[in-house]
C-alpha cells in the first residue's frame, strides 16, 4: 500500500481522536490527577473528593487507565509517571495550563465548517469571568509551553556581547527570563498589554530576576516601543495578524534596534509550498478560528516582510521546537 494513503481504521482513529482529547481535558480540569497525588485511591474516594457523581467518576477513571495515564489494580487508581509529572498542579512541569487553552478552543474547532464558508474567526464574545480564566489558561499555557524549549533556545542563540533585550509580546517573559539567566550581562523589557502584567511580574519574581527584567506597557499594533535595545526577540506574535499587522510589528521592532542590533522571529513556520509541515498547516486553521487575519506564514514570507523592514543578513537557525517551530534571525544595519 502507498505510505500516503489512509485506511479505514485510521480514517476512523481519526474521526474519533477527540473522545481521547475530550476525556484528557475532563480529568485536568476536575483535578483527578491532583486528587490522586501519590496515593492510591479507590473510585468512590476520588469522587467523594472531587464532588463527583461515583458511578461516572469510575467510568471515567477506567478510560484514563486504558490511556495509560492511571495505573488501575485491586486497590484503586494511581497516576503514572507522566501524570505525576505533567498533570498534578503541584509539578514543575505541570502543563494543564495549555491543556485547559486547548479546552477552550474546541469549541471554535467545531464551528471549522462556517470558518471557511465565510472567511471569518467564529471565536465569540465571552463574560468577563470566561475572559479572565481564558487569559489565564492562555498566557500560563504560554509558560507551559515555553518552559519547555526556552531553555534550549537560550542556550543555542547565541547573545554574548548583547545588553539589552526586547521581548516583544513577551508574555510572562519566559524567553526574557532564560536569555537573562543564560547571559549575565544582559537585561531585558517585556512589552505586552498592562493585563499581561501581573502574570509577569509573577514568574520574574520567581526565577529572582526583578533586577535585570522589567516591564512596558503597550499594544505592538496601535503604540509605540520605548528605549533602545540591541536584540528584539518576537515569539509566535506574527501569525496572530495578517501580513499588514505583521509589517507593521516588524517595522516598530527594527526602529527600536540600534545599528547592528539583532532580530529573532519565532514562529511554526510553513515551508514554500505552504502543505507542510503538518503542525504548522493545522495552525493556521487555528488562526483562521481564532482572529480576524491571523495564520502561520512560510520561511519566504517572513525573509521577505523581513527584508522590507530593513533587515539583513537573513538566515535560518539550525533550532527545530517540539511542534516544528523555527527561528529566522536578521540583522540592522
Amino acid at each position: 500500500m502507498n505510505a500516503n494513503e489512509w485506511t479505514p481504521g485510521q480514517i476512523l482513529d481519526t474521526s474519533g481522536f477527540y473522545w481521547k482529547t475530550c476525556t484528557l481535558h475532563c480529568g485536568v480540569k476536575l483535578g483527578v490527577f491532583s486528587v490522586l497525588g501519590e496515593e492510591r485511591l479507590g473510585s468512590r474516594e476520588v469522587a467523594r473528593r472531587l464532588g463527583a457523581d461515583p458511578r461516572a467518576t469510575a467510568m471515567l477513571l477506567d478510560a484514563l487507565a486504558a490511556m495509560k495515564l492511571l495505573v488501575k489494580s485491586r486497590d484503586g487508581y494511581a497516576n503514572t509517571s507522566s501524570a505525576q509529572t505533567f498533570l498534578r498542579k503541584d509539578s514543575p512541569q505541570y502543563l494543564g495550563h495549555i491543556l485547559m487553552h486547548h479546552h477552550h478552543l474546541v469549541n471554535s474547532w467545531f464551528q471549522l465548517d462556517a470558518a471557511v464558508r465565510t472567511g471569518k474567526s467564529v471565536s465569540g464574545s465571552s463574560s468577563s469571568t470566561r475572559d479572565e480564566e481564558w487569559r489565564e489558561a492562555f498566557l500560563m499555557g504560554m509558560f507551559n509551553l515555553a518552559m519547555n524549549i526556552a531553555p534550549r533556545i537560550a542556550e543555542e542563540v547565541d547573545l554574548s556581547g548583547r545588553r539589552h533585550l526586547l521581548d516583544l509580546g513577551g508574555g510572562p517573559g519566559t524567553y526574557a527570563i532564560q536569555f537573562c539567566k543564560k547571559n549575565p550581562a544582559l537585561r531585558a523589557t517585556i512589552f505586552d498589554l498592562p493585563t499581561t502584567r501581573p502574570f509577569a511580574q509573577k514568574t520574574v519574581a520567581r526565577f529572582g530576576v526583578e533586577d535585570r527584567v522589567d516591564f512596558q506597557e503597550g499594544d505592538y499594533l496601535e503604540g509605540e516601543i520605548t528605549g533602545r535595545f540591541d536584540v528584539a526577540w518576537l515569539s509566535q506574535i506574527l501569525h496572530g495578524e495578517g501580513p499588514e499587522g505583521c509589517r507593521s510589528i516588524l517595522r516598530k521592532a527594527v526602529a527600536a534596534l540600534e545599528p547592528g542590533g539583532l532580530i529573532l522571529v519565532h514562529e511554526f513556520i510553513l515551508d514554500n509550498t505552504r502543505d507542510r509541515p503538518l503542525f504548522p498547516a493545522l495552525f493556521s486553521l487555528n488562526m483562521l478560528l481564532q482572529t480576524a487575519e491571523g495564520q502561520a506564514y512560510s520561511d519566504g514570507e517572513i525573509r521577505e516582510m523581513l527584508s522590507e523592514a530593513g533587515v539583513t543578513d537573513i538566515r535560518r537557525l539550525p533550532f527545530e521546537g517540539p511542534n516544528q517551530s523555527g527561528i529566522l534571525a536578521g540583522v540592522i544595519p
